[in-house]
């Protein structure tokens, strides 16, 4: 795949999101107001730039925990003011583009929808940046055409996300591919971020695979972060604490990642 329309085109993003290395932290799922302002004035203080909370989430299961829905965008909205902090969060389905967009400085779309063209399109229109999170079985041509989905719109702003791809290894929730953010940063001039929470499933590996992705040239993380992950009500076991991630934010400094 040697061209796609960003590889022609110098790409800058507004209003400082993506200036340098970007850490995003934050609950898979926002549970109440107090443990999202916990949270998001815990990470800012470890040196996270932008806080993740999930209003609506797709669970494999119906039975799960969907999220608080408008509620939690409510709580998403007061916690970004209070705290001062850019927030972004998930886009599941096109009625909720409005109020998404109102909620957050950063529209995510989930590994699930990569190939949802028409919410693609419609993000595609928007001002804001988008995170696309790589599909979980897709290869890099796809995500890469999943993107331009998005760009041949209008919106060029794309963070391209490897949360992990499935494989036949069962010693981690998915398989996070180092390879592919070198390649796709080649190929697309566009800032690659990595999600080891997801691509491990498990807290342990939380910071060798952060460290592992930003070593060989990521724009930055998304990670994780509950105040009592034992306790969450979504995806604890791939979620650190407060201290776990303080501690990784000062072994990136430290290591000048």
């Amino acid at each position: 795949m040697d061209s796609n329309v960003f590889s022609s085109k110098e790409i800058s993003f507004k209003d400082g999101i993506l200036n340098g290395r970007v850490i995003i932290a934050g609950p898979c799922t926002i549970e109440s107001y107090d443990q999202l302002k916990q949270t998001a004035q815990s990470v800012k203080n470890s040196g996270a730039d932008i806080l993740r909370g999930g209003a609506f989430k797709p669970r494999t299961s119906p039975f799960s925990f969907q999220g608080l829905k408008d509620e939690g965008l409510e709580m998403l909205k007061s916690v970004r003011k209070e705290v001062g902090i850019k927030v972004v969060t998930e886009l599941m389905d096109v009625r909720d583009i409005e109020k998404i967009y109102d909620s957050c400085d950063i529209i995510q779309i989930g590994s699930r929808n990569m190939q949802n063209f028409t919410l693609l399109k419609e993000v595609g229109k928007l001002d804001k940046p988008i995170v696309l999170k790589r599909g979980i079985s897709a290869t890099i041509k796809e995500w890469i055409g999943a993107a331009e989905y998005i760009a041949v719109e209008g919106n060029m702003e794309v963070i391209f996300c490897e949360r992990g791809i499935r494989t036949f290894s069962d010693c981690t929730r998915n398989t996070l591919d180092i390879s592919a953010v070198p390649i796709v940063k080649k190929l697309t001039g566009m800032p690659v971020i990595v999600d080891p929470s997801h691509a491990a499933g498990r807290r342990d590996l939380i910071e060798p695979l952060s460290l592992a992705g930003l070593a060989c040239g990521a724009d930055g993380i998304m990670v994780e972060v509950h105040p009592q992950p034992d306790m969450a009500l979504c995806d604890g076991d791939q979620s650190i604490d407060f201290n776990g991630f303080d501690e990784l934010m000062k072994k990136i400094r430290r290591m000048g990642l």
